[in-house]
């Protein structure tokens, strides 16, 4: 039995005798943005953060980063958010602790470079919204790609922290191109711009301890800045790496509460509280007020996203990442695209190539938007190249990359590569030397013609110039003008425990009475399965844009027998409202129109075709523009001829091999 009075005189003497730190580190909390990122793709709600919000405002947090990254992507995409309001309401539950935001420069928090018009308003609305710190990064460490943006900022009034992403060539700091010189000479520029703290951006999980030591040690005596650590867990170094950068006089580190820490998320915050506990860097948290805060999330929350956790892994960190470099989210995404095109057997060999894609197009660090960049067009490579032909498809993402629209490279692309990426871009086939942003045209007027009266404010129209296709369908729900499908809406606890019931009787071998079948719509799409031998037809409806089977019953040739169900279906909310019938095709299918099939060689969302129904075309012409991985790949015709079908709308998702256009 617990002696209660025992336990509680060691609770007192925990606070009563903790002396104040002569240097105490300051931290950054990043659950509510990187932590459930990393973790579970960015699927973390607003009303999952609020539980917790108010106890975290009392912890003495530096900052809490709760906004920016892919956030504003995921949240009106997958989980029918407004991005904005979720800055102002949890505005309302953190009164002390300022909010962190994660900007890509001039890509703000998309992936690719933004006119100089969108930057501007962008920061301006979001300093308006509640953000009180930038860390602002560049993919490629190029920071003319920080002149629109910082200016802004500062004139705002916030604070501009500055980033350097942190990458290597070789297992150790050092080498010709990213060495302690390279890092110190960033750190410079960054303080000669005026950035009020610089961050060392460590997001592939590379920095050694010692390195981190040498580097933390550098910077403090080169400039005169907080310096900041960011590194992720992944590699299983970031907890060790993060004490000797402490050890080194580092002034703020990212950590995570447990239940969004490890993994190929970050170091949990709680052991370097007890770790530090009595020494000049004591952070002087309670211990305590941790411990609520984690139980909560562990009893109200987590239950809820641990079907997107990745449980295929025993163990917490992948070593691997130190061969390829690839962030522990972009692992995630190669995976499943993979899994998705039915060639997850081919993983090995897009690790195998990413290296050597990396290195043609410039040895640029992997992070957000690079990591796609690099991580799509390996898999392209890896699926679609032939003995005769390399980089046979080359997304639209990496033509930019090779025309300069990102930046520049920290060495030379391949020249061979970048020739063939720039044959025939629409933008000439003459990389440039400027700042990007100076070769585009401004944005706002054109988004405003576009969206019309959808967009009600200057929020609204941002998201729109942001995110065109998937804003443009996240407005039109916002304000009912379609309804919500089912799969964007949250589930509770209660769904959850139903949930696990069900898969519990599933073990035991119990049967699970069949729900009644819904009423079979005029878009039901009949499959063949065949299971050990038996064949059987299989109805599917797209309701809400999730499949159901609306029937499932032997063919007509085999005798009726129950079909057996290897695991539940997943428990959703009732829908609010009957789904949507969905848009007819622009043009006739498939079934009525003859000639050459162009089929999508992968799951993607449409998102615009170059052409319509009766136009002529040229073998090799761009038909249709789709979206895979959030890099977009440009779909040619298979022969010339006449546009005689094209089956799919904008914002579209498609399925491998579905029939995108027939050309006769």
């Amino acid at each position: 039995m617990t002696d209660h009075s025992e336990l509680n005189l060691v609770e007192m003497n925990y606070d009563a005798d903790r002396p104040k730190a002569a240097n105490p580190l300051k931290v950054e909390d990043i659950s509510l943005r990187d932590g459930h990122q990393s973790l579970f793709a960015t699927r973390g709600r607003t009303e999952d953060m609020i539980p917790v919000a108010e106890r975290m405002d009392e912890i003495g947090f530096w900052a809490v980063e709760v906004w920016g990254g892919a956030t504003f992507d995921a949240m009106h995409r997958f989980l029918g958010e407004d991005p904005w309001e979720r800055l102002r309401t949890l505005k309302r539950y953190f009164k002390k602790t300022p909010f962190s935001m994660l900007l890509r420069g001039q890509n703000l928090v998309g992936y690719r470079n933004y006119a100089d018009d969108v930057a501007e308003l962008f920061v301006k609305r979001t300093v308006e919204n509640g953000m009180d710190i930038f860390r602002t990064f560049d993919a490629l460490n190029d920071y003319r790609n920080f002149e629109t943006v910082v200016p802004v900022i500062k004139e705002c009034g916030a604070h501009f922290q500055g980033c350097i992403c942190y990458t290597l060539t070789e297992p150790r700091l050092g080498g010709d191109t990213y060495n302690l010189d390279y890092y110190i000479k960033k750190a410079k520029e960054l303080e000669a711009m005026g950035a009020d703290s610089i961050c060392v951006k460590d997001m592939a999980s590379l920095m050694s301890p010692y390195d981190a030591y040498q580097l933390v040690k550098a910077l403090k005596e080169n400039v005169g800045l907080l310096i900041h650590l960011h590194s992720h867990f992944t590699s299983g170094m970031s907890s060790m790496t993060h004490l000797k950068a402490i050890e080194a006089g580092v002034d703020v580190i990212d950590t995570c509460m447990t239940p969004y820490a490890y993994r190929t998320s970050h170091a949990a915050l709680e052991p370097f509280v007890m770790s530090l506990l009595g020494t000049d860097r004591d952070t002087g948290f309670d211990i305590k007020a941790l411990a609520d805060i984690n139980e909560i999330l562990e009893r109200d929350v987590m239950p809820k996203y641990k079907h997107l956790l990745d449980d295929s892994k025993v163990s917490l960190i992948d070593i691997n990442v130190l061969l390829h470099q690839t962030p522990g989210g972009m692992l995630s995404n190669l995976v499943n695209q993979l899994r998705e095109m039915d060639a997850l057997d081919k993983i090995d060999e897009v690790y195998r190539q990413l290296p050597q894609v990396r290195k043609d197009l410039g040895q640029i660090p992997l992070v957000t938007p690079t990591s796609q960049i690099v991580g799509t067009q390996t898999v392209n490579n890896v699926l679609f190249d032939t003995p005769d032909e390399k980089y046979k498809m080359i997304t639209g993402q990496v033509k930019d990359l090779c025309y300069g629209l990102y930046g520049k490279t920290s060495v030379p692309i391949n020249p061979e590569v970048q020739k063939k990426a720039l044959k025939g871009y629409e933008r000439g086939e003459e990389p440039i030397s400027c700042r990007p942003a100076e070769v585009l045209e401004p944005e706002l007027e054109k988004a405003r013609e576009e969206i019309g009266d959808l967009a009600v404010d200057d929020d609204d129209l941002i998201l729109y110039a942001l995110f065109p296709v998937t804003g443009k369908k996240f407005l039109m729900q916002k304000y009912g003008k379609e309804p919500v499908p089912d799969s964007l809406k949250p589930i509770t606890l209660e769904d959850v425990a139903k949930q696990d019931e069900l898969v519990k009787k599933a073990r035991n071998g119990e049967l699970i009475e069949k729900a009644a079948a819904p009423e079979k719509s005029e878009n039901t799409r009949t499959f063949n399965v065949f299971v050990e031998g038996e064949h059987f037809e299989v109805g599917v409806d797209e309701v809400g844009g999730s499949p159901v089977i609306s029937y499932a019953g032997p063919a007509p040739a085999v005798p009726a027998a129950p079909v057996a169900s290897a695991a539940p279906a997943p428990v959703t909310p009732p829908p609010a409202a009957p789904a949507p019938k969905k848009e007819a095709p622009p043009a006739t299918d498939t079934a009525s129109a003859e000639g050459t099939p162009l089929p999508a060689p992968m799951p993607g969302m449409i998102i615009k075709y170059q052409k319509k129904v009766g136009d002529t075309v040229n073998q090799g012409d761009t038909i249709v523009v789709i979206e895979a991985m959030k890099m977009e790949n440009a779909l040619p015709a298979p022969v010339g001829g006449r546009v005689a079908a094209i089956n799919f709308n904008s914002g579209d998702n498609v399925a491998k091999g579905e029939v995108l256009a027939v050309i006769s």
